[in-house]
This record gives structure tokens, C-alpha cells and sequence, in this order.
């Protein structure tokens, strides 16, 4: 491999290998491939930035052996146009081919890149999450945890006794809600759920477009937290509703829920834009989601974080930036913006 590389494509194809590239800072995404040169080229914006970087994950594997995937986690900076910083991706292969040279998967590979600036370890639910998701796709039997937590979520082991069920457990289970009864022990146990299992369960959905039946349930339920005010409850709908097949359900949700009295909420409000920010291409609802952003006041560097999560993202950037020459906005959110620039 002595020719120059060009992209990280080029790396992977010339070392003979196969491979994937997800998005995995927000929703854990798989990139297409063309879509990843033009990136790569920077033709076109990263389309998820978060916190001036893309984070990436990179499953590659030697086509010619049955070994196990090797996967990089990988963040690259971006620039204000939330396009890739090229010269940090070819410092990244220059270091890979230092390294490793063109043979990316044998022993020698193994730890060589541990201390390089651009590889990162994703918090522990997107580990797990994204681990549960390779095993399906490479329909391997999920973790030693999965069956526990199967029998977890029947019920039979009462829902107080927590403690044993893992992380990895949940995530196989939340991946695999098409396998076995899965999906009814589910539906059957969400109300039932201590907050210990809830917020982790509900970070692992957020990557799963649930069907549905489980749409309109979570709907309902989320409904009844809304009118208690009982945020935990709704943000944990919120995310495992982000991604679902249905979005007229999650759309619903959302409306509801900005009109409603915690529409101010912290919690709330972060995760509309976290996890549900594909909703806010609508410039009338980016309005409504940033009125109630500036009329939140027990933080005050909400408003700015927000702002500058959501005019990285390509799709939302160009509502955002129309919403600040938009003439019908309350003087409360003229006066967000306004200090934006002070």
C-alpha cells in the first residue's frame, strides 16, 4: 500500500478487506457507501454532526478469513459547514499505515491503535448497543446475557429484581423485539419497569424503529406522563419512540408535548433535540421547539447549546438560520437570539 491514500475507503479496500461505516453520535446509522465517499470528499456535509465532530464506527473484516470483525471508533472534526476535516482523517490513515501497514486485521493489529487522538470508546449503552446490533447483522447468537434478560422482561423474575440483568442483556433484547415473544413481554412489562431498567432499555430503542402497536402503547403512555408531569417517564418514551416505523406517532407526541406545561423542561427539551431532531426539518415546529427553549430559565446556556447542536445538523440548518430574520417570534425568543451574537 504504498501508493497515496485518499479516503478511508481506499485504505479498507487496498488491505482486502470488507466493510460498514455507521454514524453513531446520535441514532447509530448505517452510512451508505457512496454516501460515505462524498463525505470522505467532503462533496457533502456529515449529516449528524455532534459537538463539531463526526463520530464514527467502522466494522471491517478479512474477506479471506472467518475471523471475528474488527470495528474503529472513530470521531473526525468538522468544519462550520459541518463538512469532514480532511487533513485529520488522512493524519488518522498516515498513523494506520505507520502502524499497521496494509495489513489491518492480523495479530500485530491488535492495541496498536489505542492511544491514537481519533479513536474514542462510545459511553457504555452505545457499546452495547451497537454490539447488539452487529450480532444481529451478522445473525450471530446474541450475549451470554440475552436469555436472562429475556426471562427478566416475562415477568416471571419480578420486576424489582434488577440488579442481575445487564446492559449488554437489554441491548440484545431491544435489538431483537422481531425474535421469540419479544416484543409482547415488552409491551406487557413497560408500565411495570423501574427507572433502573427504563433508562437504559429506552437508550437501546432509540436505535430500533419499533413497529407500530409499540408506537400508539408508548403514545399512550407517554400521554398520561405528560398530564402527571412525570419527565423521566416521557423522555424515556420520547427515545424509544425517536426512530419508530411510525413518525406520524412520534410527530403526535412531540406537538403534544410542546404544548403541554413541561414544554419548557430541561430534560425534555434535550431530548427533543437529541434523539427526535429529524422532526425539527419542520420550520413551524423548529420555531415552536426554540420558543420553548428560550422561555426555559433555570439554565441559561440551554438556549445557546441547543442553537449550536442543531445549525450543525444540514437538515435543520437552514429553518434555524431562517428563523433568526423571521419577523413573527416572541420578544423572548428575539431576545435569545439576539444575545446569541451580543
Amino acid at each position: 500500500m504504498t501508493e497515496q491514500i485518499a479516503t478511508l475507503g481506499q485504505l479498507l479496500d487496498g488491505a482486502g478487506t470488507n466493510w460498514r461505516v455507521f454514524d453513531i453520535g446520535r441514532h447509530i446509522t448505517k452510512l451508505d457507501k457512496k454516501q460515505f465517499l462524498a463525505i470522505e470528499q467532503a462533496q457533502i456535509p456529515y449529516p449528524f454532526p455532534l459537538a463539531g465532530h463526526a463520530w464514527l464506527a467502522i466494522q471491517f473484516w478479512d474477506s479471506k478469513a472467518s475471523s471475528e470483525p474488527y470495528v474503529w471508533f472513530l470521531k473526525f472534526p468538522v468544519d462550520e459547514q459541518s463538512k469532514l476535516v480532511c487533513a485529520s482523517r488522512d493524519h488518522f490513515a498516515n498513523m494506520v499505515i505507520e502502524a499497521l501497514g496494509n495489513d489491518l486485521t492480523g495479530e500485530q493489529a491488535d492495541g496498536k491503535l489505542d492511544n491514537n487522538p481519533y479513536v474514542f470508546t462510545p459511553n457504555a449503552n452505545k457499546l452495547a448497543a451497537f454490539n447488539a446490533q452487529l450480532k444481529v447483522l451478522l445473525k450471530q447468537p446474541a450475549s451470554q446475557y440475552y436469555e436472562y434478560t429475556q426471562l427478566y422482561f416475562s415477568g416471571k423474575l419480578g420486576f424489582d429484581n434488577w440488579q442481575s440483568v445487564a446492559v449488554q442483556g437489554i441491548a440484545d433484547f431491544a435489538l431483537r423485539l422481531d425474535s421469540d415473544k419479544n416484543l409482547a413481554s415488552l409491551q406487557q412489562a413497560w408500565e411495570q419497569l423501574p427507572a433502573e431498567v427504563l433508562q437504559p432499555l429506552s437508550a437501546m430503542l432509540e436505535h430500533v424503529e419499533i413497529p407500530p402497536v409499540f408506537s400508539q402503547q408508548l403514545l399512550s403512555y407517554a400521554q398520561q406522563a405528560i398530564a402527571q408531569k412525570d419527565t423521566l417517564a416521557l423522555c424515556c418514551a420520547l427515545r424509544a419512540m425517536s426512530k419508530a416505523q411510525a413518525q406520524t406517532l412520534t410527530v403526535q407526541l412531540v406537538d403534544t408535548l410542546l404544548d403541554s406545561e413541561i414544554a419548557t423542561e430541561s430534560d425534555v427539551l434535550l431530548t427533543i433535540a437529541g434523539r427526535c431532531f429529524n422532526l425539527l426539518t419542520d420550520p413551524e415546529r423548529l420555531h415552536i421547539f426554540m420558543d420553548n427553549c428560550a422561555h426555559h430559565q433555570q439554565i441559561e446556556e440551554l438556549f445557546p447549546s441547543i442553537f449550536a447542536d442543531l445549525v450543525a445538523i444540514p437538515s435543520i440548518r437552514p429553518h434555524l438560520l431562517g428563523l433568526l430574520r423571521k419577523e413573527n417570534r416572541s420578544e423572548t425568543l428575539a431576545r435569545a437570539i439576539g444575545r446569541l451574537f451580543s
